[in-house]
C-alpha cells in the first residue's frame, strides 16, 4: 500500500514537472522566440527587459497560456465527472448539448442578425468578441438550465444522457438551418469560431475567466467523496446514504458551468474532456477520485498547452485550427478505448 501511494505521488509530481516545462515553452515559443533569459528578466528584472518581448509576453503569450491551462483543466475535470456519473467511458463535456447550445447562441448573433453582427464581430475587436462571448455563454447556460430541470424530474442517468444528446442534435440542426440561409461570409465567421482558440481571452477578460474556472475546479474537489461512492453504482450509493439525485444535479451544474464558460471564451474545444481522463487513469492506475481529480487537472492543463504550442509553432505560417490539433491527439485515445480488450473501465 505504501509503495502504491508513493508511486501515485511520483506520478502527480511528474505531471506537475511536465506542466511547468510546457508553461515555459508556451511563453518562449511562437512566431517570435523569446529566450529563457529574457523571460526571467521580464518577471524578475523588468527594468532591464526588452520592451518588445515584454509586450509579446504580457499581451499575448501569458494570457493565452493561462487560458489554455485553465480550459484544459476544466474540460478534463468535467469529462471525468461525467464519465463517472453516466458510467460511460465515452462521455465528455459536449455530450449534454451544452457546447451545442453555445454554438447556437453564436450562430444566432453572427448569422441570424445578418450583416450587422458579422460586421460587428469582424471589425470592432473587443466589443465584437465580447458580444460573441455573451451569446455563447447565454446559449450554453440555457441548455444547462434545461438539463438541470430534467435532472430534477428524471431518475435514470441513461434517459438523462439521451435527452442531452437529443438537445445537442436539435441545436446542431438549428445551426445548420441558419448556415443554409446565411451569406457565406457569416458562415465562414461562424466556422472560424467553431475551430476553437485559446487566444481570444484578453487580460481584462481573465479577471472573470480565472475566478469562475477556479470555483469549478474547487467544486470538483468537494465532489471527490460523492464521486467515489457513485462509481459503485446508484443502488450502492443509495444504500450508503448518498442523495443520488442531489449529487447528480451538483455534478451537472459544475460540469455545465465549466463547459459554458470555456465554450464562451474559447469556442467548442474537442476531445480534451474525453481523452484526458483515460490518459490519467492509465498513468495513475487508480479509480480513486482523490487521486484522479488532481491528476486530470494537471494532465488537462498539460495536454492543452501541448495543443496550443503545436498550433502556433514557428514552422507554421500563422496558427493551425486548435480543434484540428486536439482531434489528432484525442482521436487515437478514443480508438484505444473502443478497441481495448478484456479490460472494462466500468464494471
Amino acid at each position: 500500500m505504501k509503495w502504491k501511494f508513493k508511486s501515485k505521488i511520483w506520478s502527480i509530481t511528474l505531471l506537475i514537472s511536465i506542466l511547468t516545462i510546457l508553461v515555459i515553452m508556451n511563453l518562449a515559443f511562437g512566431s517570435v522566440i523569446i529566450p529563457i533569459s529574457e523571460i526571467l528578466d521580464i518577471f524578475f528584472s523588468p527594468e532591464t527587459a526588452k520592451v518588445n518581448y515584454t509586450n509579446i509576453l504580457f499581451k499575448t503569450r501569458l494570457p493565452q497560456t493561462i487560458t489554455a491551462m485553465l480550459a484544459g483543466s476544466g474540460l478534463a475535470v468535467s469529462g471525468l465527472q461525467l464519465q463517472t456519473l453516466f458510467r460511460n467511458p465515452l462521455a465528455d463535456p459536449s455530450i449534454l448539448g451544452i457546447s451545442s447550445g453555445s454554438g447556437l447562441g453564436v450562430a444566432i448573433v453572427i448569422m441570424l442578425t445578418g450583416s450587422i453582427s458579422g460586421f460587428l464581430y469582424s471589425s470592432f475587436g473587443f466589443i465584437g468578441q465580447l458580444t460573441i462571448t455573451i451569446a455563447a455563454f447565454t446559449g450554453a447556460s440555457l441548455v444547462l438550465l434545461i438539463i438541470l430541470n430534467f435532472a430534477r424530474k428524471i431518475n435514470s442517468n441513461a434517459v438523462l444522457l439521451i435527452i442531452g444528446i437529443m438537445i445537442g442534435y436539435a441545436a446542431g440542426a438549428c445551426i445548420d438551418i441558419l448556415k443554409f440561409f446565411s451569406p457565406k461570409e457569416e458562415v465562414y465567421a461562424f466556422i472560424i469560431w467553431g475551430m476553437g482558440s485559446f487566444s481570444n481571452v484578453s487580460v481584462n477578460q481573465l479577471s472573470f475567466f480565472i475566478p469562475v474556472i477556479f470555483i469549478g475546479l474547487f467544486w470538483s474537489l468537494l465532489m471527490i467523496k460523492p464521486l467515489n461512492i457513485m462509481y459503485l453504482g446508484d443502488n450502492y450509493s443509495s444504500n450508503l446514504g448518498l442523495n443520488v439525485k442531489l449529487t447528480r444535479i451538483l455534478i451537472l451544474a459544475n460540469t455545465g458551468l465549466l463547459t459554458a464558460v470555456i465554450a464562451a471564451y474559447c469556442g467548442p474545444i474537442a476531445f480534451i474532456g474525453l481523452a484526458v481522463p483515460h490518459l490519467t487513469r492509465g498513468l495513475l492506475k487508480s479509480s480513486n477520485h482523490g487521486v484522479l481529480i488532481p491528476g486530470v487537472i494537471f494532465a488537462g492543463a498539460s495536454l492543452s498547452l501541448i495543443c496550443n504550442l503545436a498550433s502556433r509553432m514557428p514552422a507554421f505560417d500563422g496558427t493551425l485550427p486548435l480543434n484540428s490539433v486536439t482531434s489528432i491527439i484525442g482521436a487515437p485515445v478514443v480508438i484505444w478505448v473502443l478497441l481495448r480488450k478484456n479490460k472494462e473501465v466500468f464494471s
